[in-house]
């Protein structure tokens, strides 16, 4: 199995987590994804020649996938006011599922399976371009969106408070475009950002968890694992805690 990511710069950063591609080439893998607070636009390679694209709801629950031998994916890892700006829709209807996208969307099927960087850059000049003629972005979700993936804030009405935006308005947004509240989505950043610290051993709650009981609660709801059974990460189960190659 080999894992890396690719990161955007400039105000691409706001929309896109990273690039990422995914190679298995000797056996089937079993991963389990965990929820992180994204979604994902998925191109499938088997044997080298294009077989699928399909995008990702948000996962609020773990789930267990099957990789076949001799597969290759790239993927784009989108932040949640993608949907809104550049697919310029709801997710709420793929809510911890998948749906499957037309080969030719974004012409992502002319790419060969041995392209990772060419898809990169084109996706990115894409994705920039789109961006540069949207109409005006609503200030308050940049800014909201921006504090929950960088500082991590611990309440809704903190949140509230820094975007000048009600929760009730805020949560109205939530459930009706990604199909759950600011709440919940608060709670999976939180969990997502235990990631590092769990798979460099740190057993013991950070991020505002209030104890350790509370702490594997919190995971165990997530990952249907313990912060120890994380951190084995036996045969990369949790493909998300193993360490990527930076590109």
């Amino acid at each position: 199995m080999r894992y890396r990511e690719i990161k955007p710069v400039g105000f691409l950063t706001h929309f896109v987590q990273c690039f990422w591609e995914y190679e298995n080439t000797e056996t089937d893998i079993e991963h389990t994804i965990l929820p992180d607070g994204y979604f994902d636009l998925i191109a499938e390679f088997k044997n080298g020649i294009f077989k699928s694209l399909k995008i990702t709801g948000v996962w609020t629950k773990p789930t267990n996938v099957i990789i076949p031998k001799s597969t290759k994916m790239f993927a784009v890892r989108f932040k949640l006011l993608a949907t809104e700006y550049l697919f310029q829709q709801e997710i709420k209807s793929i809510l911890d599922t998948t749906k499957p996208l037309p080969a030719d969307f974004w012409n992502i099927n002319k790419y060969q399976s041995n392209e990772f960087e060419s898809f990169v850059s084109d996706i990115t000049y894409r994705l920039d371009n789109s961006i540069k003629h949207l109409r005006e972005i609503d200030n308050r979700k940049l800014q909201l969106f921006k504090f929950v993936y960088q500082d991590k804030p611990n309440s809704v009405k903190e949140l509230s408070q820094r975007v000048f935006w009600s929760s009730r308005q805020i949560n109205r947004y939530f459930n009706n475009q990604f199909g759950f509240s600011l709440k919940e989505f608060l709670k999976i950043t939180r969990f997502k950002s235990s990631f590092k610290q769990i798979s460099n051993g740190d057993l013991y709650p950070k991020n505002d968890f209030f104890d350790q009981a509370h702490f594997i609660r919190e995971v165990r709801k997530y990952a249907g694992a313990t912060p120890k059974e994380l951190y084995k990460n036996k045969n990369d189960r949790f493909i998300q805690l193993s360490k990527p190659k930076q590109g």
